[in-house]
């Protein structure tokens, strides 16, 4: 009985094996991004001193265990959260925020990722007074330090910085100059913080008591964080804890801002490289 040859297997298409590697990535920047690390840039000057606009960071996935806005764009919605642990005092976290109200179409309510930093927990009292945070009615000490000086650039100048704390260095190159203090919770973590002024909305508020299953968030640039003390859309409110997305761990690349495309020796000019790999 005659055996017919064994047919030669077709080859791939150089097409199919791109498709096929492309989709292999996509999985595999899917699991990273969704469960391990993922990076965050910052757009704003709330998280002064300690975060500037233009860094970048990593953000751990894992710390306080995993919910819908683990994932990509919230999808798919899962309810509540797996492996769920609460954050520590004082940890900075990146989350989602709160849905903007029914109706409400301004683009700066629309839900994005936002960093701050945990001051309160379920069932703690938090409130501020001139100035100075009351957390569990004992007031978190606040030291002055020397002020956080920040030179002029093209994501933070002149108009960002405000008129009265606008000055020059010893070399006459033009800088921002605000009042820094040290803050130091209770169970250690020491952070500064900036307060440029007496604001009575910020520095002065209501008592807050934490609801179960919530944080209170605020940021580092006290008089410039739209955060936990005050409500929707002013501010954040409590941030259920299955909207934090992760822990801000290390930085590791931040600009200037005067870096530009068509010029590739602004990309090193304008990195500010003693920022790259500052912790929390």
């Amino acid at each position: 009985m005659a055996i017919s040859p064994a047919k030669p297997k077709q080859p791939r298409s150089e097409l199919n094996e791109t498709v096929r590697f492309l989709l292999k990535l996509a999985l595999a920047v899917l699991i990273l991004r969704s469960f391990l690390f993922a990076p965050f840039s910052i757009p704003s000057e709330s998280m002064l001193p300690r975060l500037l606009i233009g860094d970048y960071l990593f953000v751990t996935k894992w710390n306080y265990g995993y919910s819908r806005w683990s994932l990509p764009y919230g999808v798919p919605p899962i309810p509540g959260r797996i492996f769920g642990r609460d954050p520590t005092r004082g940890d900075v976290v990146v989350f989602r925020s709160p849905d903007p109200a029914p109706g409400d179409t301004d683009p700066a309510h629309a839900d994005h990722d936002v960093i701050k930093r945990v001051i309160g927990l379920p069932g703690d009292t938090i409130q501020v007074r001139r100035g100075q945070v009351i957390l569990n009615g004992k007031a978190i000490p606040k030291q002055r330090v020397a002020d956080f000086v920040l030179p002029l650039t093209a994501n933070f100048d002149a108009q960002k910085c405000g008129a009265t704390f606008q000055d020059v260095d010893a070399a006459g190159v033009p800088v921002c100059r605000y009042p820094r203090f040290r803050e130091t919770l209770p169970n250690g973590k020491s952070y500064m913080v900036l307060d440029q002024a007496d604001i009575p909305q910020a520095d002065d508020t209501g008592l807050y008591t934490v609801p179960a299953g919530n944080v209170f968030l605020m940021g580092d640039n006290r008089d410039d964080s739209a955060d936990s003390r005050f409500p929707a859309p002013i501010g954040m409110g409590y941030i259920p804890m299955e909207r934090i997305e992760g822990k801000a761990v290390v930085t590791f690349f931040s600009t200037d801002g005067n870096a530009s495309w068509i010029n590739p020796v602004s990309w090193f000019s304008a990195a500010r490289w003693s920022r790259v790999g500052e912790g929390f």
